[in-house]
């Protein structure tokens, strides 16, 4: 089989590359895809949160990507007539400790252009009346929810409508052969340009092409509890409520989300994982579990912030310790509120091997005929479609 532009990954951002191009003018795309259908894995587990550029550093290509990607997927949302709720979201402080960090974000939106404001106790209560918050809170106006599944899968029959576009499912990669052909489960494939956006498996794709060799990928787990429908606050909260977070990992923290329909959950965890796949509590531990292990172990050793998030995150799969983190946001929560939900993700995030840090930042590899994008973490779902942009810049460079 022989193709112009071969994409492995039928994730948000393997899509929306495939979009992009289409739009500039490249009519034989493949896109190869281990599973059978889209969204099994990052793209449709994640919360559907659309962020705003809260968080990351101006310089970082996250930030010049997070609030275009969210009025691209708003605008390609409303076109399609896919649901978007735009709720916005509160980030609030548990202690007048966190006030500084608060400030910060402020000076980080605005500096990415994201539209916050800052308000006090009695502005929060009637944007959220059951949040807690010291002081004030960071209000973000350009949050806003959709339902990734209806997006991947819109986008899956906008990109094969017309034959530019092949997706092959049960097709999985397994190596490159020469420079320009590689072999899956399936048969052999040649192509002009390859682009590596297998999220979770990036760093493997990436080494078999000689490139991010001291890149490699630590999963974490996130798993989250429901409101129950019958609770008061399922109904009271109207959008997204934050923690502070701590600026120095990149997890968000524990946090209630209302999905597109109704639902509020409270999570997600960011606790160790030992697969790529570890959804369970043993299902999809793999052989890789002790390379996992060690690397996690060498980061618990070295890095001070991670050994918070190791010591810490694997207690809130107990339910009591769980629920003390997520009742410091919000007033009248009560245990039995919470019921424990099916809903797991991956975050498969990127290690520096020679720094031993976490990567903060979406990471792009390219060589003459190959472009790989790593470390594809939340804000990725958001920035996908200015991020496919950017992408197919360097392809056209």
């Amino acid at each position: 089989m022989e193709t112009e532009v071969l994409i492995v990954g039928a994730g948000i951002i393997g899509l929306t590359i495939a979009r992009e191009l289409v739009n500039r003018g490249c009519s034989k795309i493949l896109i190869i895809e281990k599973e059978h259908k889209v969204g099994l894995h990052a793209s449709g587990r994640n919360s559907g949160i659309l962020h705003a550029g809260v968080y990351y550093t101006p310089d970082s290509l996250k930030a010049r990507s997070c609030l275009r990607g969210n009025i691209l997927m708003k605008e390609y949302c409303r076109t399609k007539g896919l649901p978007l709720i735009e709720s916005g979201k509160l980030i609030v402080t548990k202690s007048e400790d966190e006030l500084p960090i608060l400030y910060e974000l402020a000076q980080r939106a605005h500096s990415n252009g994201a539209n916050v404001e800052l308000v006090d106790e009695k502005a929060t209560r009637e944007i959220e009346p059951c949040a807690r918050t010291v002081k004030c809170a960071l209000w973000v106006k350009n949050t806003a929810t959709i339902d990734p599944l209806r997006v991947l899968n819109s986008l899956l029959k906008d990109l094969t409508r017309d034959g530019k576009v092949t997706v092959l499912f049960d097709c999985a990669f397994f190596d490159i052969v020469g420079s320009n052909e590689v072999t899956t489960n399936k048969e052999r494939i040649r192509f002009n340009y390859f682009v590596n956006t297998s999220g979770s498996y990036c760093d493997r794709v990436a080494h078999k092409f000689g490139l991010a060799k001291h890149y490699r990928i630590v999963p974490f787990k996130g798993i989250y509890w429901k409101l129950k429908g019958d609770s008061p606050l399922s109904k009271k909260i109207k959008g997204n409520i934050y923690p502070v977070p701590n600026l120095r990992n990149p997890f968000l923290g524990v946090h209630f989300s209302k999905n597109c329909f109704g639902d509020v959950y409270v999570g997600p965890t960011a606790i160790p994982a030992f697969g790529r796949e570890h959804y369970g509590i043993v299902k999809g531990i793999d052989k890789e579990a002790v390379r996992i292990f060690l690397d996690d172990l060498n980061l618990f050793l070295t890095q001070p912030q991670f050994r918070s998030v190791a010591l810490e995150e694997p207690l809130k799969y107990w339910k009591p310790c769980f629920f003390r983190d997520a009742s410091k946001l919000v007033k009248g929560l009560e245990m039995n509120h919470l019921e424990f939900s099916s809903k797991a993700g991956i975050r498969p995030q990127l290690i520096n091997t020679k720094k031993k840090t976490l990567e903060m930042d979406f990471i792009v590899e390219q060589d003459s005929n190959s472009i790989h994008v790593l470390n594809p973490i939340s804000p990725a779902f958001t920035a996908s479609m200015d991020l496919a942009i950017k992408v197919c810049d360097l392809i056209g460079g």
